[in-house]
């Protein structure tokens, strides 16, 4: 039997909710986290067929891209179409869950699925995220830094980029006096001590920061713990909004239209004036012009995004080519990549991708 707090732990490991945007609402809106699951639907929205659907299909867990939920809720009287979902969805048991931003901002997110497929090559993070690494430095007997360091990278310490346990260590003599009322592991109560010892420091995820004092606690010999924790102002490369790469060839403008329209399965694309040749492009599912100079500043030939409004596509300046290629299309595949994630780690219930179109906006061609 599976929980729907199950569900939700293995959300959050790959997008934690730290990553989200302080305007955003993701985590779980609607519902128990003790409560086992039935089976799961996946989708980009929540609306009222969405719930219909989940409880046609035996699904009493909804997992979403965009929150019902985003601003607050004063009232549920049924109004609007999201105090009628939220209502609909309490009366049935059905738990709906939302990774938003949080998706956007990782590895194997949102904007790396446009990056692959659109079949771009050495993607990184476009605008990478600051004020989310804490460094620990620590000291310890030397005998025993190198336990305490594998218990440190196994909670999730020490990865930089595409290297993984990564500290640094330096040897020096660590000098105390227990008192009376302590356990010393090391040396006699009312006697000076000193001891061969290493300062040892490691970079950690910050919203890890909890699991990594408990893994320190339980692994250092010492009753008391020589530590200090420093917020840093790194930019994580590994974290952040937008994503960036290049076409395998650089080809013409034309035919990476023609490219972007099939792949992504478009009917329309906005454009302002094209490039001749396209090489780099960088990406952003959902609203991204705030990126722009980002985008520019990396070099790109082309931006994939959407939601531009008219005065904004002269921000261009020639100096890019701006794709709006609208808000749902650049998303809704997002629903296939959280099926694919969850499929691989659960299989003793019935994962749903929706079959409700739940785009807004409609296209006389």
């Amino acid at each position: 039997m599976t929980f729907i707090k199950e569900i939700i732990r293995e959300l959050e490991y790959l997008a934690p909710l730290a990553y989200q945007e302080g305007y955003d609402n993701a985590g779980l809106l609607v519902g128990s986290p003790h409560l086992p699951v039935t089976g799961v639907l996946v989708t980009l929205d929540v609306t009222e067929q969405v719930v219909e659907e989940a409880i046609e299909r035996n699904c009493n867990l909804i997992v979403a891209h965009h929150p019902i939920v985003f601003k607050g809720l004063k009232k549920l009287n049924g109004n609007n179409y999201v105090e009628r979902t939220v209502i609909k969805a309490i009366k049935n048991d059905i738990a709906i869950y939302a990774t938003h931003t949080n998706l956007d901002h990782v590895p194997q997110g949102v904007n790396w699925q446009i990056a692959e497929m659109l079949g771009l090559i050495n993607v990184r993070v476009l605008s990478p995220k600051p004020q989310v690494l804490t460094k620990l430095t620590f000291f310890s007997p030397v005998a025993n830094t190198q336990e305490i360091l594998v218990a440190l990278f196994a909670a999730g310490a020490g990865r930089i980029g595409q290297y993984e346990n990564c500290s640094f260590r330096t040897k020096g003599t660590g000098s105390f006096m227990p008192n009376q009322d302590a356990n010393p592991v090391i040396g006699q109560k009312g006697a000076q001590e000193e001891v061969a010892e290493h300062r040892a420091e490691v970079m950690f995820p910050s919203y890890l920061q909890s699991k990594i004092i408990s893994v320190l606690r339980q692994t250092h010999p010492y009753e008391e713990i020589a530590y200090y924790l420093t917020a840093l102002e790194n930019e994580n490369q590994e974290v952040g909004a937008g994503a960036v790469g290049d076409l395998e060839v650089e080809i013409p403008v034309n035919e990476f239209l023609t490219q972007l329209r099939s792949k992504m399965h478009l009917k329309i694309i906005k454009h302002t004036e094209p490039a001749e040749t396209v090489k780099k492009v960088a990406v952003c599912g959902g609203a991204g012009s705030f990126l722009l100079k980002d985008a520019i500043r990396a070099g790109a030939d082309v931006f994939v995004t959407s939601d531009y409004k008219y005065h904004e596509f002269f921000d261009a300046e020639g100096q890019i080519m701006i794709c709006d290629i609208g808000h749902y299309e650049s998303e809704v595949f997002t629903k296939n990549l959280l099926y694919k994630y969850l499929s691989g780690k659960f299989s003793n219930f019935a994962l749903c991708l929706s079959e409700v179109n739940t785009n807004p906006v409609r296209y006389f061609v």
